[in-house]
């Protein structure tokens, strides 16, 4: 794609006299520290009565849901939403549309707001040359790949808030992140006018930049074969960007790499090579321990701005915490550490404490960075804080957490492990049991200080597919730990997703405050399939093993490519936009077509449905190219190989649900990690007994040894012995 933006920026200098914007798009922010003040919304009931634009105090935002677009309700922008009104007036009135992408946790969308948006001479300007649209890139995650390619295409970075002009039609012709006050208005000025002057120049540089979004989008690759040492070269390649000081890969910023970890221990698990294993956990360990890590209430902040992992953004995502909880239980299956367990069990009780809505179960999807105007001043103390709150136990804080008078983060003190608790211990003369109670108690004390702040602002919107992130992590804790509680979370959860979030056989993407909305993208699939194949695995309700599999049906429906295999990430009857990707790549989250082709290798294994097992087979050669050359890209899509590659294990267990015997054979299996294994169950005294040994061949011809809970580990449908005690399944399940 270089050849294409050398040759789009010479077409920008030439035809939109916009070379000086190249030099200021990521210039030294103009923002204003004080405490951001917004119109407050009005109650539904004025709402109604509100005129279709808004009224004089408010634009058509004011009737959406998404709190990201509620946020600029007030704002002089006449802000339209994404849709067809936005698009029909553009051409009616022949004006070039404004983009904005944002999302409500993110620190320079509120920065940009604050500058611009919210002023009347930025309105104004924006009014005149433009019809512009807002949209929040959670909501609608389609229209935010579209943009934010072409604004990498262009500027050769990306980000957010992302500014996009677009023709009418919806063909972009520039794009960028964001530009302070004074360079926005020289931009929509100089856009405005080059409009009037050379409108056919645009739409000519606007289609060379469409052409190279769709070809980008497709993704073509050919078809071959998968390599048997995939998972092994992927992890070489990984060690290659590995910190051995700070952990993780790469250097500044660093974003918690929990799909990569993924792949190593794995690889681990096969090799036993130590050093895989010492990049984990040294990554693990060390995370654990920075100021990116909530250390008073839980939870990991979005990503670290340095290598060390200390200084924070502060904004927490509900997918990153459902990811890190995940790979912290994997390395305590593998480890047994006890600060792994805890660091999972943290994360949890944050989720339930500040993240679950009480009336429906689901999960929120973030928390904002800013609270007060200032970013990350809810998590930050002074030393003289500290030693108020603590009194004598002050002292062993400011040890551990490096706490100091001119503070590590704008002369304030984000807390972060300093000095080990083993070592504080020795210093303070306590036994290691006595630290830990002390740290929990004083932290326990910092938390009844913080909670009386003013927090930061909470998306409460409830997306599927990150519920269904999290149900998953939810369903592991409560098969490692053994909590009930964390299983009761994500029953409950998918509950309310099967009732709110559910049509028949298709998903919806957002819910909040009683309305559930916009068809689902294919990760909302992808990942609430995945989460009932968990919730499956740790109930054995059928109920949740139908609905996976009617889910598979509808998703390989509407969104599979039957030409060059894989699937769409929007649905054949979609609303059409300039292009239909594929987006293999990872970002942030798996990507749907690798949890896909994951679950449906599970789904075959279950049903022996062969189809399921021969479009995985076909999406992996598809991609193997790529996984090759861009591990990191395709890290969940590389485990799913890796699944498909190996022989795993299938465990079928039969006795009576939550008796002692089928409990202590089933925690026999969840204490040891098993990444490549399916679980089945039947009761032979079930009225359904023979239906679902018919349902799902693992289950054919199982039946009670000498009448005890009995445990049959089988690869390729083929049985070792029955087993009885836990002693000998954990035997045969480490061969």
């Amino acid at each position: 794609m270089h050849s294409f933006n050398d040759r789009f920026t010479s077409l920008l200098c030439g035809h939109l006299l916009l070379a000086f914007v190249l030099g200021i798009a990521q210039c030294k922010a103009e923002e204003a520290t004080q405490k951001h003040e917004r119109k407050p919304i009005p109650s539904p009931d004025e709402i109604k009565k509100l005129p279709e634009d808004g009224g004089k105090e408010f634009n058509r935002l004011v009737f959406e849901r998404s709190p990201y677009l509620l946020q600029h309700a007030g704002n002089p922008v006449d802000w339209y939403p994404w849709g067809k009104a936005a698009f029909e007036k553009a051409k009616k009135e022949n004006k070039p549309i404004f983009l904005s992408v944002g999302y409500s946790a993110c620190h320079w969308c509120h920065v940009m707001e604050r500058e611009s948006f919210e002023t009347e001479e930025v309105g104004a300007a924006l009014n005149e040359f433009f019809v512009c649209i807002k949209v929040d890139r959670e909501e609608r995650p389609d229209v935010d790949d579209i943009y934010m390619s072409a604004t990498q295409l262009i500027t050769q970075r990306g980000g957010w808030p992302n500014s996009v002009f677009l023709m009418p039609d919806g063909r972009p012709f520039y794009a960028g992140t964001y530009f302070p006050k004074k360079h926005f208005l020289m931009l929509v000025a100089n856009v405005g006018k080059v409009w009037k002057e050379k409108k056919e120049a645009i739409s000519e540089d606007a289609q060379r930049l469409t052409d190279a979004i769709r070809q980008q989008s497709q993704v073509k690759s050919e078809p071959s074969a998968l390599k048997p040492d995939l998972l092994r070269e992927a992890v070489l390649q990984f060690e290659r960007s590995f910190d051995p000081i700070e952990g993780g890969f790469g250097g500044a910023p660093k974003f918690p790499p929990s799909m990569t970890l993924q792949v190593i221990l794995r690889e681990h698990s096969r090799s036993k090579d130590p050093k895989q294993l010492q990049m984990v956990e040294h990554t693990l360990k060390k995370m654990a321990g920075g100021g990116m890590y909530d250390q008073v209430g839980g939870g990991f902040h979005r990503y670290s701005v340095d290598a060390q992992w200390l200084v924070p953004h502060f904004e927490k995502m509900l997918y990153d915490n459902a990811l890190l909880s995940s790979i912290y239980l994997d390395a305590y299956q593998v480890t047994k550490n006890p600060l792994y367990r805890r660091i999972a069990v943290e994360i949890f009780e944050w989720v339930l404490r500040e993240m679950k809505d009480s009336e429906t179960g689901g999960f929120y999807s973030a928390l904002d960075a800013d609270s007060e105007g200032e970013e990350g001043l809810f998590y930050i103390w002074s030393k003289d804080q500290i030693e108020k709150i603590l009194g004598e136990d002050a002292v062993f804080i400011i040890d551990h957490y490096g706490v100091t008078e001119g503070g590590n983060f704008e002369g304030h003190n984000i807390l972060n492990v300093v000095m080990p608790i083993e070592q504080a211990a020795k210093k303070h003369g306590l036994s290691f049991e006595q630290a830990e109670a002390r740290r929990e108690a004083c932290k326990q004390k910092l938390m009844e200080v913080r909670v009386k702040r003013e927090w930061p602002f909470l998306d409460d919107k409830v997306l599927t597919a990150w519920n269904s992130l999290m149900i998953r992590s939810f369903v592991k804790g409560y098969q490692v730990l053994g909590e009930k509680r964390y299983l009761a979370a994500a029953e409950r959860a998918m509950k309310f997703v099967m009732e709110k979030q559910r049509k028949g056989d298709r998903l919806l993407v957002t819910y909040r405050k009683g309305e559930s909305k916009l068809n689902a993208y294919l990760d909302d699939y992808a990942y609430t399939i995945d989460a009932l194949i968990g919730l499956y695995e740790a109930t054995f309700k059928l109920e949740y093993m139908d609905s996976a599999i009617a889910l598979n049906e509808a998703l390989l429906k509407h969104f599979w490519d039957e030409k060059e295999a894989g699937f769409y990430f929007t649905s054949d009857d979609h609303e059409e936009l300039i292009t239909r990707s594929k987006k293999p790549y990872e970002g942030a989250i798996p990507s749907g077509n690798s949890v896909a082709v994951w679950n449906m290798l599970r789904l075959a294994f279950f049903t022996d449905n062969k189809g399921y097992r021969e479009k995985a087979e076909r999406t992996l050669k598809s991609f193997s190219e790529m996984m090759g050359y861009s591990p990191r890209g395709f890290t969940t899509m590389i485990c799913a190989a890796d699944f498909y590659l190996s022989t795993p294990k299938e465990i079928a267990l039969v006795g009576k649900l939550n008796s002692e015997g089928v409990d202590e054979l089933l925690s026999t299996v969840h204490d040891l990690y098993i990444p490549n294994k399916i679980i089945a169950f039947i009761d032979p005294d079930m009225e359904n007994a023979k239906e679902l040994q018919k349902r799902f061949p693992l289950l054919a011809e199982k039946s009670l040894s000498d009448g005890k809970a009995t445990a049959y580990v089988c690869q390729n449908y083929a049985c070792k012995l029955p087993v009885t005690d836990a002693a000998a399944l954990k035997k045969q399940l480490k061969d």
